[in-house]
């Protein structure tokens, strides 16, 4: 198995275990546990470095699992929606947009915002169109 292969293996687990009930609620068992051992330590000090430092190494580390997690995810539902726009009528201008520059992505935003516009007023004229063709169609049938 690949290093990387197992690395993201690694991160998934950790990423879904992390999610899990059972998870957080072992979390806040430790913290009671913690809680209530202040008074036989006196509070010290080291009592509180104790719950520090497990917190923050463990928010360290899981930054970067749930980071690598994500990341995969992204990617593979960016490259199922690149698939999705190849094999469809859309156009394949869209395929890889996630790479440009935010102020590209602003202006492709503005493009598809003044489309929509048009297509909902040409929408809304056949279809003033159409009511009007049947009101024509039902007048004469009166007659």
């Amino acid at each position: 198995m690949a290093p990387g292969r197992s690395f993201s293996d690694f991160a998934a687990s950790v990423a879904r275990a992390a999610g899990k009930p059972a998870t957080f609620a072992l979390s806040l068992i430790v913290i009671v546990l913690w809680a209530v051992s202040g008074p036989f330590f006196h509070y010290s000090d080291t009592w509180q470095l104790i719950i520090n430092t497990g917190t923050t190494i463990i928010t360290f580390l899981m930054v970067f699992l749930i980071q690598n997690t994500q990341n995969r995810d992204g990617a593979a539902i960016q490259a199922k929606l690149d698939e999705l726009i190849r094999a469809s009528a859309a156009q394949n201008v869209y395929i890889g947009i996630e790479h440009l520059t935010e102020e590209e992505l602003d202006s492709l935003r503005a493009c598809c915002e003044a489309r929509a516009r048009a297509a909902r007023a040409a929408d809304a004229a056949q279809e003033a169109a159409n009511v009007k063709a049947e009101r024509a169609a039902a007048s004469a049938a009166g007659r």
